[in-house]
């Protein structure tokens, strides 16, 4: 049995979003993806720009040729979701819903939850999490 966990984890910013892929706790891919005014600019909610910052994510992975199947973990930076003790939860559909409907507030971070669910739910043997303090890249 392989040994070596590879996570991919994804932090959205509000003009970036910056990916990494860990294997153990050695990092084998850090990119940050730079978003424009012009880019941004036909989104009227930052949930709208959902499927922009996924492919832009997948272009990233494929380019830096990520193999996706031996991924195992896949992390999302936390978002603005109902008051709940800080900690690494799989991602439920009462968090996804705080994400989506933004209700306690809008920002970029609220899609990493989202985008994470979608990337995670199309890998084989990939759990879902999101944090709710979040750790970051050095």
């Amino acid at each position: 049995m392989d040994e070596n966990i590879r996570i991919l984890a994804i932090n959205p910013g509000s003009t970036s979003t910056k990916i990494a892929v860990y294997e153990n706790t050695r990092a084998v891919f850090l990119k940050t993806i730079r978003h424009t005014t012009e880019e941004l600019a036909p989104f009227d909610k930052i949930t709208d720009q959902y499927e922009f910052r996924k492919k832009m994510i997948y272009q990233q992975l494929q380019k830096a040729e990520i193999r996706m199947d031996l991924i195992r973990a896949v992390v999302g930076r936390g978002g603005l979701v109902k008051p709940i003790s800080s900690g690494v939860y799989e991602v439920n559909d009462a968090m996804k819903a705080d994400l989506i409907d933004s209700s306690l507030g809008e920002h970029a971070s609220n899609l990493g939850g989202l985008i994470a669910d979608d990337i995670a739910r199309n890998l084989t043997n990939a759990r879902l999490l999101l944090p709710t303090r979040w750790w970051w890249m050095s």
